[in-house]
């Protein structure tokens, strides 16, 4: 009856949904800290409202919500980041995020992209194969057919970047 436990069970699932949680929520403080500090502390402004009720809806504790506002009217400034890259069988990915380092995330985006075969482009290079929709996301113009092994090489690249603390969105014109 080894390993048969029911706390042990327990125990390894509540550890991957932490793990999970704490990714989302660390992602989410980053993104009140940009809104927080674009409205200066002002928490009836419209984007630092979506902002907690984002968070809220994620079942974040409000005290996080409350310390993330706290912290970025005191801290260092968060700036938005963009990075295009072409990733696996030609496929164009937009990826944005916010950091207080912009030459260490750059480095650390490139690294992730070469370990997978991919490669950082210059600004421009890869966004032409988005438009924006109503909500501000991006949506390919062209999508692209990839076949099965550059498809797993794209959502293993797609799941090591979305570790990554400062990497918010990633958008690919892949189908």
């Amino acid at each position: 009856m080894a390993g048969h436990s029911k706390w042990a069970k327990l125990k390894h699932k509540k550890g991957t949904s932490d793990a999970k949680k704490s990714a989302l929520f660390s992602k989410l403080v980053r993104f009140i800290a940009v809104e927080a500090r674009k409205a200066k502390g002002d928490r009836s402004a419209p984007n630092l409202r979506a902002a907690v009720d984002k968070a809220r809806a994620a079942n974040m504790p409000s005290e996080n919500i409350d310390r993330a506002i706290e912290k970025a009217s005191q801290s260092g400034e968060l700036e938005p980041v963009t990075y295009e890259a072409y990733g696996p069988g030609g496929v164009a990915l937009v990826i944005e995020g916010y950091t207080d380092n912009r030459n260490r995330t750059s480095q650390e985006i490139k690294h992730i992209l070469g370990e997978y075969g991919s490669t950082l482009a210059n600004p421009g290079a890869a966004l032409w194969a988005f438009q924006k929709n109503p909500e501000g996301k991006l949506e390919p113009l062209s999508p692209l057919e990839l076949s099965g092994e550059d498809m797993q090489k794209l959502a293993d690249l797609t799941d090591t970047l979305e570790e990554h603390d400062d990497v918010n969105e990633i958008y690919t014109n892949a189908e």
